[in-house]
C-alpha cells in the first residue's frame, strides 16, 4: 500500500492544546503512525482524555483547558520544531480531524441570497424552498450537489449527512429507479470527495391534519412501510453509509414512528429528525397527541445513541432530560437558526443533561462549520449574558468525532493510529489568523478562522483540496452558479432523462402550487 508522510505544523491530538512538530503517517486510507520530530523540554503528563461524548461540568465562567493526550509516544507539550524533514508533504498552519457537517438539505443552497429581502417567517421561506424542490431532477441534483459537496470540501468538511427527501418525480410519481435521487447525491459526494451519510427521509403528510400536495408530492411513500421497503433498496460502501430520518412529527404521523425508528434499529443505522424548531410544531403535536414532539418520539422508540434530533430549539425540561438520558446526539444549526429565527436553543443545558453535541450547515446559507461551531457558544453568550460556556475543544469535537458518530462512523473524527486518514489543515497566514498566539491555536482557530483559511483536505488517504483548490472539482463557484441558474431561471427547464434510467418531469405551472 502506499505510504504517504505529512508534516504537520501544529495539530490537534483531541486534548485541549494542539501539538506541534507532528509527523501524520498514512498507509492507503489508515493513519499508520503519529511522530514527534523534537522532544518536550520537560515530561508530559500522563493524562487519559476523557470521552468525546462526555459532557462538561464546570463553572461556565471558568473553563479549564485539559492538556493534549500522549498518542504513540507524541509528548502532549512541544516548544519548537525542527521543521519538515526531507520526503514529507507540509502541512503549513493548524492540522484538525476531518468536519464533520451532521445536517445538511444540498437543494437548499440555491436560495441563497434569495430570500434576504423581505420580512417574513420560517413558513414563507419554505414556500420558497418547495419552489426549488418542484424544479428538480436526478441530473440537475447530481450537478447542484456535486458543486455544493465540493464548497464543503472547501471549508474543510469531509463527510457529511444529507438530510434527503426529495425521493420521487412530479406529482409523487416514482423514477424508473426509485431511489434515483439519492443515488444522484451519493454520486455526488464520491465526485467532490466526500464521504457521505444518506438519511433517507420519511415524509407522509403536509402537517399535522394536513395531506401532501404540490411540491410536496415528490417527498411522499404511501406509509412508513413503503418507504422502509424503497429505503432498502439504497446500498453503501466505501464512501457512503445510509441512515434513516423522519422529517418531523409534523410529517410522519404518530402511529409510523416506529416503523422508521425500528428499521434503523435493526440495521444499526442512524436515525435523524427535526425535533420542536418551531414553537408552532410543539403547539400542534400538543393538540393531536396532549404531549411534546420529544416525548412522543420517545414513546414511538426514537430516541438513543443512534439517534440526532436537529434543532431542539424549543424544550421543556423535560424534553431535555428525556434526549440527555438517552443519549440522543443535538445536532445545532446555528448559521440556519439564525437566518429562519428559529431562537437559540438550550445547548449547554442539553450537554449537561448527557446529550452530544454535532453541528450542521443545513440550509447551507453558508457553509462554514467552523462558524457553526464558534456560534454554540457565541449564541449562549446573547442568551444568558454570561462567556464562557464551552472550550475551544468542546466545540471542536462537536464539529468531528461526535458528529462523525452521529452519521454512523465512529471510528472516523480523530487524528490517532489506525482512524481513516481523513484530516483538513487551517492556515495561519491569513489576516484573521495572522498573530495567532502558540498557545491558544484551537481558540483562534475556532473564533477567529473561517472556511476561507481552509488550506489542505485529505479524505481517506487522498487529498482533495491543495493550497485552497479543489483537486477533483476545477472551478467550484462555476460550477455552483450553473447548478444553480438551472434551477432559478425564469421558465421552467426541460424535461430530460434522470441519472438512473427514470424520467426527470419538470412541473409547467406554478412550483408554489
Amino acid at each position: 500500500m502506499p505510504v504517504t508522510r505529512y508534516y504537520a505544523d501544529h495539530a490537534w491530538l483531541g486534548g485541549g492544546r494542539t501539538v506541534a512538530g507532528v509527523i501524520i503517517e498514512v498507509t492507503g486510507d489508515r493513519i499508520s503512525a503519529l511522530h514527534p520530530t523534537t522532544s518536550p523540554p520537560h515530561p508530559a503528563p500522563d493524562l487519559t482524555p476523557r470521552p468525546t461524548s462526555q459532557p462538561v461540568s464546570r463553572p461556565a465562567s471558568h473553563p479549564t483547558p485539559q492538556p493534549a493526550p500522549e498518542l504513540s509516544g507524541l509528548p502532549a507539550a512541544r516548544r519548537g520544531t525542527t521543521g519538515p524533514p526531507p520526503g514529507t508533504v507540509h502541512l503549513r498552519g493548524v492540522t484538525l480531524p476531518g468536519l464533520a457537517n451532521a445536517h445538511s438539505h444540498a437543494f437548499h443552497r440555491a436560495l441563497r441570497g434569495r430570500t434576504q429581502r423581505e420580512r417574513g417567517t420560517f413558513w414563507t421561506w419554505r414556500e420558497q424552498m418547495y419552489g426549488v424542490a418542484a424544479r428538480l431532477t436526478p441530473d440537475g441534483y447530481h450537478a447542484l450537489a456535486r458543486a455544493v459537496y465540493a464548497e464543503m470540501a472547501l471549508a474543510g468538511v469531509t463527510c457529511v449527512g444529507e438530510f434527503h427527501y426529495v425521493h420521487h418525480d412530479t406529482g409523487g410519481r416514482p423514477y424508473a429507479s426509485p431511489n434515483a435521487m439519492g443515488e444522484a447525491l451519493v454520486a455526488a459526494a464520491a465526485d467532490a470527495g466526500l464521504r457521505i451519510t444518506l438519511l433517507d427521509t420519511c415524509y407522509l403528510r403536509g402537517g399535522i391534519g394536513a395531506a401532501l400536495e404540490g411540491p410536496q408530492l415528490r417527498f411522499g411513500d404511501r406509509d412508513a412501510e413503503a418507504w422502509a421497503e424503497r429505503a432498502a433498496g439504497l446500498r453503501g460502501g466505501g464512501h457512503a453509509r445510509i441512515g434513516a430520518a423522519v422529517h418531523s412529527v409534523r410529517a410522519v404521523p404518530a402511529d409510523q414512528l416506529a416503523t422508521v425508528a425500528g428499521w434503523a434499529r435493526e440495521r444499526g443505522a442512524p436515525l435523524h429528525f427535526h425535533l420542536s424548531e418551531q414553537v408552532a410544531e410543539n403547539e400542534a403535536c400538543l393538540a393531536e397527541y396532549g404531549r411534546t414532539p420529544a416525548a412522543l418520539l420517545a414513546e414511538h422508540g426514537a430516541l438513543g445513541p443512534l439517534s440526532s434530533a436537529v434543532h431542539a430549539t424549543h424544550l421543556t425540561s423535560r424534553d431535555i432530560a428525556l434526549l440527555g438520558g438517552s443519549r440522543t446526539t443535538v445536532c445545532l444549526c446555528p448559521t440556519t437558526e439564525r437566518d429562519l429565527a428559529d431562537g437559540i436553543g438550550p445547548a449547554r443545558s442539553l450537554a449537561d443533561a448527557g446529550a452530544p453535541l454535532s453541528l450542521g450547515s443545513d440550509s447551507n446559507a453558508i457553509v462554514d462549520l467552523l462558524e457553526e461551531a464558534r456560534g454554540v457558544e457565541l449564541d449562549e453568550r446573547l442568551a444568558t449574558r454570561h462567556r464562557g460556556h464551552w472550550l475551544a475543544a468542546d466545540l471542536l469535537r462537536a464539529a468531528t468525532s461526535d458528529g462523525h458518530a452521529s452519521l454512523g462512523w465512529p471510528e472516523t473524527g480523530r487524528l490517532e493510529v489506525g482512524a481513516p486518514a481523513d484530516f483538513v489543515t487551517v492556515g495561519l497566514d491569513s489576516v484573521r489568523m495572522a498573530g495567532a498566539p502558540v498557545d491558544a491555536l484551537l481558540e483562534s482557530v475556532v473564533f477567529g478562522a473561517t472556511a476561507a483559511d481552509v488550506r489542505e483536505v485529505v479524505v481517506a488517504g487522498r487529498p482533495i483540496v491543495s493550497a485552497g483548490h479543489h483537486l477533483l472539482v476545477e472551478n467550484v463557484p462555476a460550477a455552483l452558479s450553473a447548478a444553480i441558474t438551472s434551477l432559478t431561471t425564469s421558465g421552467p427547464p426541460a424535461s430530460g432523462a434522470g441519472r438512473s434510467g427514470g424520467t426527470a418531469s419538470i412541473p409547467t405551472g406554478d412550483a408554489h402550487e
